[in-house]
């Protein structure tokens, strides 16, 4: 399909990255998975060097022959059908409904978003909504976890929130046990909590206004720049652009002059702008630079919202 999106199935609206193969709303999780391309398995796989089987490592492969990485011979695989067990229960329910689900990096990363039931309204029309996104990683050191994703209708613009930090039990597994799903379980019930906090953040950020001094300091450190020059008047090209991208972005006309309207331009320029095709910046909007960057620019809006 394109170089970081290997196969992808959507309900609903087209997705922003224009990717994927449509779906219907009511798809149930075998279905998704069929659909999305990802009802495939992973194997460990001995490995010889001169005919002799090399002891304590594997190569985690593809069905199909595909090699993802060397790994422990204690590995435990986890296949795409048995993560999407997580939303089973609650797609049956009606808590759940399967929004994406797709293969990046040919499959080294899989991923499931499903919309909750959760949304909330600033100015009666600006709504966000709540989805879950599941990761299952096949690659060494990267954990199977669940965020809270929050998006924003009007631009599409995501959020992803890490749920560790609401719970003693961090919302993440690595492949040294077997796959727990009730663990994941329990992401709901959290994502339900960050994403209530995540509503409190945006309503105080959503009432405080900013100065054209203060939100030009806020993108310079949003998009730093990478020239040799120690002028700090100095931004970068990027900085530059979420100037004029604050007030016509997509929903530019809720929380005018506030920092809520700020960090909304970080995140769409994040997730539509900055990168060179659309499914790097999925990818990176969901697990590379974007995302660290979209979750420092809340951080930030919250301080400067303080501060004013």
């Amino acid at each position: 399909m394109s170089h970081n999106v290997e196969t992808m199935a959507y309900a609903g609206d087209v997705p922003w990255h224009g990717l994927g193969t449509k779906v219907d709303s009511n798809i149930s999780v075998d279905e998704m998975v069929k659909a999305a391309g990802i009802d495939w398995k992973v194997n460990l796989e001995p490995i010889e060097v001169n005919g002799t089987t090399l002891q304590g490592k594997r190569a985690l492969c593809r069905d199909d022959g595909t090699f993802y990485d060397f790994v422990s011979d204690k590995w435990n695989p986890c296949n795409n059908r048995d993560a999407f067990e997580v939303f089973e229960p609650f797609v049956k329910a009606g808590e759940l409904e399967l929004d994406t689900a797709g293969s990046l990096k040919d499959g080294r990363i899989v991923w499931g978003l499903a919309k909750m039931k959760e949304r909330f309204d600033l100015f009666k029309e600006d709504t966000t909504e709540n989805y879950l996104l599941l990761v299952n990683p096949h690659q060494w050191g990267k954990k199977i976890h669940v965020r809270s994703t929050p998006i924003r209708v009007v631009c599409n613009n995501t959020l992803s929130l890490s749920l560790g930090k609401l719970s003693s039990n961090e919302v993440s597994q690595t492949h040294k046990n077997v796959f727990d799903v009730q663990m994941m379980w329990d992401a709901l019930g959290i994502a339900k909590e960050k994403f209530n906090t995540y509503k409190q953040v945006a309503e105080f950020i959503s009432n405080v206004e900013y100065s054209d001094k203060k939100v030009q300091e806020y993108f310079a450190k949003c998009f730093p720049g990478y020239s040799k020059s120690k002028d700090e008047s100095v931004i970068s090209r990027n900085a530059e652009q979420a100037m004029d991208v604050l007030r016509r972005q997509p929903g530019n006309e809720y929380g005018k002059n506030t920092w809520w309207q700020a960090f909304n331009a970080v995140t769409y320029m994040s997730d539509h702008m900055v990168g060179k095709t659309d499914d790097s910046r999925m990818y990176s909007a969901w697990f590379g630079s974007n995302m660290s960057r979209k979750n420092k620019a809340l951080e930030l809006a919250v301080e400067y919202a303080e501060a004013a």
